[in-house]
């Protein structure tokens, strides 16, 4: 029995004295282990006889039992000491100042959408918004698209359950308005169009910006004194030429491409006067079908609208060179193309800071 004690308090120091997990294993395997000192002991059984085969064996189980609970319990406290120490060598200091490499930017895509909100809010013009997600009266009836028109085809809208499709254009806020509001009438709609469309110049999903004007004797005139006074100061050029060309969308009549002077010598785009043309936007007189599907009388209200893609803007005017790069999330580009959180568009402090 002399030897089970001595071997017990062997191992129960050892226990103690093990300074770390590893330390800890060791003491572990050298007394419990296959070949452990107590398991070997307890290979001397065969020579004992029944009584004190008996009284050994149980003095072993309870020298293995403690030692077994000894170093559980010091193995709870290494760890808790191996936690504590990593705890103070993660710690995080949060009276350092944040990382200023990457500070948040504008999107060009809402920048634009702000100058723009800036140039027309002068003129009278209030933001409206509609629903992404459409049905076809607001998308194409209302807007005068016969049954069998392109645009109606698969290959070209997203269609949906139940009726439904994404928005090919901001269009059907434009005839939400004119059912909601009575005339006189002057509104922008901004906001994103679904097409199943992917290239340098096209995206699936891309920004519109369209406008809205009903009044009595709105003519012609009224709109292209509006989109040149619009051209000129969202591209900051004074003397920018502009030009009208005939053109059909089934919501207008008449209707217009607008284009505006350009030069693209030496394989670069430059806008002014450089004997070249850019189409930039289509608009035209808003179709009498088009106020009569929204209760309004096209003898007592006339009206123009306007359409142009946010992207192409933003694209001519800060020499951006691929569409899809808009869609990359690239911090990259993003730091290089974006703006500063108080570059805020007015016509007052500028539109590009």
């Amino acid at each position: 029995m002399s030897d089970i004690e001595t071997l017990k308090a062997q191992s129960l120091q050892a226990v103690k004295d093990a300074a770390t997990l590893p330390e800890l294993e060791e003491v572990r395997v050298a007394f419990l282990g296959k070949k452990g000192r107590l398991t070997e002991i307890m290979k001397t059984l065969g020579t004992m006889s029944v009584e004190e085969r008996k009284s050994f064996g149980a003095a072993v189980n309870l020298a293995k039992d403690e030692l077994t609970q000894t170093i559980d319990a010091r193995k709870a406290e290494l760890e808790g000491f191996a936690l504590d120490a990593r705890l103070k060598q993660e710690k995080v200091d949060v009276t350092l100042p944040t990382r200023t490499r990457h500070e948040g930017r504008i999107h060009p895509v809402t920048q634009v959408i702000e100058e723009a909100v800036a140039i027309f809010g002068e003129m009278g013009f209030s933001v409206a918004e509609g629903p992404d997600i459409e049905d076809d009266y607001h998308n194409f009836e209302a807007l005068n698209f016969p049954a069998d028109h392109p645009a109606r085809a698969m290959h070209d809208t997203f269609y949906l359950k139940g009726g439904k499709l994404l928005r090919t254009h901001t269009s059907p806020v434009q005839v939400r308005a004119m059912k909601k509001q009575k005339p006189p009438l002057r509104v922008l709609a901004p906001g994103s169009t679904f097409r199943c469309d992917s290239d340098m110049t096209h995206t699936p999903m891309f920004h519109q910006i369209e406008g809205l004007v009903i009044e009595k004797n709105i003519h012609m005139g009224h709109l292209k004194g509006c989109l040149i006074e619009f051209v000129k100061t969202f591209f900051e050029i004074d003397d920018l030429p502009v030009r009208f060309r005939a053109s059909f969308f089934p919501f207008t009549e008449p209707s217009a491409e607008m284009d505006i002077g350009c030069s693209r010598e030496g394989g670069t785009l430059k806008l002014g006067n450089g004997g070249d043309w850019l189409e930039i936007l289509g608009c035209g007189m808003v179709h009498p079908n088009v106020l009569k599907a929204c209760g309004l009388d096209p003898e007592e209200h006339q009206g123009f609208a306007f359409g142009m893609g946010v992207e192409r803007l933003a694209m001519l005017k800060y020499g951006m060179p691929d569409l899809r790069a808009f869609f990359d999330n690239d911090i990259r580009w993003l730091t290089h193309y974006g703006f500063g959180a108080l570059d805020i568009p007015s016509l007052i402090g500028g539109l590009s800071q």
